[in-house]
């Protein structure tokens, strides 16, 4: 890349890079020829005023269409990206990397960061009936702002904190039964050492040496966006920071991950990484495969895999539908293509109508709207008064998650919804600070389907998991699809035949007692897993059972070996 003026001193790398781009596609792009772009080993910095800008939806993301892109691929084939172990700094708020409409593409040996992280990290310094006396770490740029709060600015940005995620100062551990902080920031005094005292923010359960990092909502691009592509595979990369997710993968075919890591950077002194999920992989199929990753100090999830319900909107005749994706953070890509199968779910009840059906057509109105005709009739009791939801079945795929390391992160684990095989196997699970492993299929809130019909976890470990309360938290292994009338519903969402979830040969090590809570499933077996306790921190789950079921069927369920520690 040296010869076409990309280097680590060089300026506007991003422009570089694409011009580098447009003259290899011309020569290279439709040949058969394998190019690889090599990178000298240093630090690339990109700036959003030096970039080009490309227009993406993006899925589970605020819906920010227009981006600074560092670097941009479309339409290649037989492609390898090699950083050389670089580091892809970036300024302000950009998408660092976007890979569409391309197949076999290959991304190694390189990391991804942010020069000033919208995510604020503040050390607790002393916490009296004064008020919050707190100390930002050397990398935030930081002011008080309109009625005295604590704003942190870069370039392009600035953002004020309505909450915050507090981790142990010398375990990087999130502090135990606090979740999501509420910090009143207004009324701050500069105190003039580098130290801010935020006299109404008031919390007990933050000690002096408690980390805090400070974020908003806005998550308005990850990382690294995959879109409408085949076969991609990451190889020692690593992602250090995003605004959004550390990955998102959408409409697309065959993703592998080995050792791809949302991880912290050494020399930051930071505890937190990306403001949501570190994997996101949506309406793909094929095979993914994700080993040997490390994931820390995440906002959100290790992975999570899903579909997408389309809400039924209207019913233009027997065989047409308009349907509506639902969730402000996601619409704009497409869902269905001619000749894909797809069913039909109750929303209230999330029970699945008996049979399938196929796409003849299918028109996209708007981002958010289709029109589909299907081949054969829709069922009559399909109607927009009552709530139904369409399901895509062909884009589901199989998943390995495999000798990953999932540590020190809010929310949730790995989230799997996905009827083909899935397997997750030998990780570890260390203080995860919500559920380790999560099934869930929702068509009222985050209408992310796909019901789980052959999954195996089996020989995990987790170590002192749900020390805290989110969504979907109600053992360390939670099967949770969300049904608002469950006491209504006919069917099971999970599962199907006898063993569909199997649930082996793992082991727990908890100071608390719900380890597996299942609701809904027909098929599920729990055998020859060990349990330890522990006294690291204070029980406090108002589940108090390490096996808790709720409208199940064929359940063959060994109870825990328990020994203490």
């Amino acid at each position: 890349m040296k010869d076409y003026g990309v280097t680590p001193e060089a300026d506007s790398v991003s422009i570089r890079i694409a011009r580098a781009l447009e003259d290899l596609y011309v020569r290279y792009a439709f040949t058969d020829n394998h190019v690889t772009l090599k990178f000298q080993p240093g630090t690339y910095t990109f700036a959003p005023s030096e970039s080009i800008c490309r227009d993406y939806y993006i899925s589970n993301h605020d819906q920010v269409v227009h981006h600074a892109v560092a670097l941009a691929i479309n339409g290649w084939q037989n492609l390898t990206i090699d950083g050389g172990g670089s580091l892809f700094l970036c300024k302000g708020r950009m998408l660092p990397m976007a890979i569409t409409k391309s197949w076999d593409i290959t991304i190694k040996n390189l990391s991804i960061d942010f020069l000033h992280p919208h995510i604020s990290q503040v050390t607790i310094v002393a916490n009296d009936e004064n008020g919050m006396r707190f100390r930002p770490s050397e990398e935030v740029q930081w002011k008080i702002g309109k009625e005295g709060r604590f704003t942190a600015y870069g370039e392009g940005w600035e953002s004020t904190y309505p909450s915050g995620i507090a981790f142990q100062g010398d375990t990087h551990h999130i502090v135990p039964q606090t979740s999501d902080l509420w910090c009143d920031m207004r009324g701050c005094i500069d105190q003039g050492n580098g130290e801010i005292l935020a006299p109404n923010w008031k919390d007990d359960l933050l000690p002096a040496g408690t980390v805090v990092a400070l974020r908003g909502w806005w998550r308005p691009a990850p990382a690294i966006v995959l879109d409408d592509n085949d076969r991609i595979t990451f190889r020692n990369v690593n992602v250090h920071y995003a605004e959004g997710m550390g990955l998102v993968a959408q409409r697309c075919t065959d993703i592998h991950l080995n050792g791809f890591n949302v991880c912290l950077r050494k020399g930051t002194g930071r505890y937190f990484t990306t403001q949501a999920d570190a994997t996101h992989f949506v309406q793909c199929k094929g095979e993914i495969r994700v080993e040997n990753g490390l994931y820390e100090g995440m906002m959100d999830d290790a992975i999570n895999i899903h579909g997408v319900y389309l809400r039924v909107r209207e019913r233009i005749n027997d065989h047409t539908l308009l349907c509506n994706f639902e969730h402000e953070q996601a619409y704009g890509y497409d869902w269905g293509n001619v000749g894909d199968e797809v069913s039909f779910i109750r929303s209230a009840t999330m029970d699945q109508l008996s049979g399938t059906n196929f796409i003849e057509r299918i028109e996209k109105v708007s981002p958010k709207q289709f029109r589909i005709t299907l081949k054969n009739a829709v069922p009559a009791e399909v109607d927009t008064l009552e709530g139904y939801g369409i399901e895509n079945l062909t884009w589901t795929p199989s998943v390995i998650f495999r000798k990953c390391l999932v540590r020190n992160n809010r929310a949730r684990g790995a989230l799997f919804s996905s009827p083909k095989y899935t397997l997750c196997e030998k990780n570890v699970f260390d203080h995860t600070s919500g559920t380790a492993i999560l099934l869930c299929g929702d068509c009222n809130g985050w209408y992310e389907s796909g019901a789980c019909r052959n999954l195996i976890i089996r020989k995990n470990k987790f170590i002192n998991s749900l020390t805290n309360m989110f969504q979907f938290t109600n053992a360390v292994i939670s099967i949770y699809p969300e049904i608002p009338h469950l006491e209504e519903a006919k069917t099971y969402f999970h599962g199907g035949n006898e063993g569909a979830i199997l649930i082996e040969k793992n082991k727990f090590v908890t100071f608390d007692h719900p380890l597996i809570y299942a609701k809904s499933v027909d098929g599920l077996t729990i055998r020859n897993n060990k349990v330890t306790y522990n006294h690291d921190f204070e029980p406090f789950h108002w589940n108090q059972q390490s096996l808790l079921f709720e409208h199940c069927t064929r359940v063959n369920a060994q109870q825990f070996p328990e020994k203490g520690q």
